[in-house]
């Protein structure tokens, strides 16, 4: 089903966080370069591993490692509401030499099928990255439903859902 060998998701470990650190710094470092011209930017603890710590080993996160031919590049971090089935994407991220080749898209079909009672999949990202933009509504099949505050770049907020 998925068109990239050797793909797989597996459970995040507290371990994984000293790989995965500087792998989201370059990645977040990256969009910010592409997008606002800046050498460095992303969320608070993202260049240190207190992001992934607070948010990906949180106890109601689920959280995977990204591997490619066992190597870790990347990850990604859900909320799955078993009740409502209304889940949310809070992050995903790959290596920047590993972006822009599909497997982006390999990992998130990896996560619906996952999770295949998901009635409906959230997610936000920043105004400025156009190119998570261009991913989540192409790629992925969300639908931007809301923008906050559209007019700073730097407060800016795509709100996007996907129905499944």
């Amino acid at each position: 089903m998925y068109n990239i060998e050797n793909l797989k998701i597996e459970l995040l470990e507290e371990k994984d966080i000293e790989v995965l650190a500087p792998i989201m710094k370059r990645a977040f470092d990256e969009d910010s370069r592409l997008h606002l011209g800046e050498t460095e930017g992303g969320p608070e603890g993202y260049d240190n591993g207190e992001f992934l710590r607070k948010f990906g080993l949180d106890k109601n996160s689920t959280s995977f490692k990204i591997l490619l031919n066992n190597k870790i590049i990347g990850a990604v971090i859900v909320w799955i509401n078993n009740k409502t089935n209304e889940n949310f994407l809070g992050n995903i991220f790959l290596d920047v030499n590993t972006q822009n080749c599909a497997i982006g898209k390999n990992v998130w079909n990896m996560i619906e099928d996952r999770f295949p009672n998901t009635k409906i999949w959230r997610t936000e990202t920043p105004g400025f990255s156009k190119r998570n933009h261009y991913f989540y509504v192409m790629k992925c099949g969300f639908k931007i439903i809301k923008i906050e505050n559209p007019m700073d770049k730097y407060e800016s907020n795509y709100i996007m859902e996907k129905e499944m």
